[in-house]
């Protein structure tokens, strides 16, 4: 391989939502699309349907109704693993290696709940908990990688729409930011949307269902990432994040982004 073009979106049902996913693809055409989120076991994972478009490789961890990450690649793809860091089963990381030997990790980090404390709220403590674990994990990455997903954590202030209004929001609170800061630290990775987007930029992934006019009020947050390990970083050449698909019919609440690299 000597380029890539990779996306990853939170696609909040691939099922409810794989007209807009077959759009994107057919207008955007990466090599590989990471989903998060897919709400489905992975023997209703609608494979065919991409398989159609020209992406025969599918590898999934799927999840009924709930939590759920698939890769489809246009490229053949191995070393299928999958780590538990809810530590409880549920299916939120999927990761492979590339025929160049990149390894390529998709991740969907836990949302934390609404209180911002892991005694009144066990969800937070676990969103903390899972953070951890990538953490030990990243310490222990040996080969150049490519981590992706939906981490459910703006780390900087202009990753969101109002810095002071969310500071006691889930998402924002500065102890999702320094448990981020410590997982990014463990490996040295690079926040390669940063990169060609440089703080303090309005960057924005996420917009909620509940603003009546998404566009209009613009009240968004940058819980979507992608890193890469410090020597792979300086291969990527292009960012993109893809702002229309919020407006597009049966939208997911989150949207893409894509970054190509020359290896």
């Amino acid at each position: 391989m000597d380029s890539l073009k990779l996306a990853s979106w939170n696609i909040n049902s691939v099922r409810f939502r794989l007209a807009i996913v077959e759009r994107f693809l057919a207008e955007e055409s990466p090599d590989i699309l990471c989903l998060q989120e897919t709400k489905v076991e992975d023997s209703s994972f609608p494979a065919a349907a991409f398989a159609a478009l020209g992406y025969p490789h599918v590898l999934l961890n799927g999840q009924r109704m709930h939590h759920g990450v698939a890769i489809i690649s246009r490229v053949p793809l191995t070393a299928d693993m999958r780590h538990d860091w809810q530590d409880n089963g549920e299916a939120r990381h999927l990761g492979v290696r590339l025929p160049n030997g990149v390894r390529l990790e998709n991740v969907y980090v836990p949302a934390g709940g609404d209180v911002p404390d892991r005694e009144l709220n066990p969800k937070f403590g676990q969103k903390l908990d899972f953070i951890a674990r990538m953490t030990r994990w990243s310490e222990t990455v040996d080969a150049p990688t490519i981590m992706v997903g939906d981490f459910n954590i703006a780390p900087l202030e202009s990753d969101v729409w109002s810095h002071k209004q969310l500071l006691d929001v889930v998402s924002h609170t500065p102890i999702e930011v320094e448990a981020l800061t410590r997982l990014q630290d463990a490996h040295g990775w690079v926040d390669l949307g940063r990169r060609f987007i440089p703080a303090p930029a309005r960057y924005y992934s996420w917009w909620s269902y509940r603003a009546r006019d998404w566009a209009a009020s613009d009240r968004g947050r940058r819980l979507d990432h992608m890193w890469a390990s410090p020597d792979l970083a300086a291969t990527a050449v292009a960012h993109r994040v893809h702002e229309p698909c919020r407006g597009w019919e049966k939208p997911s609440d989150h949207v893409p982004l894509v970054t190509e690299f020359r290896f």
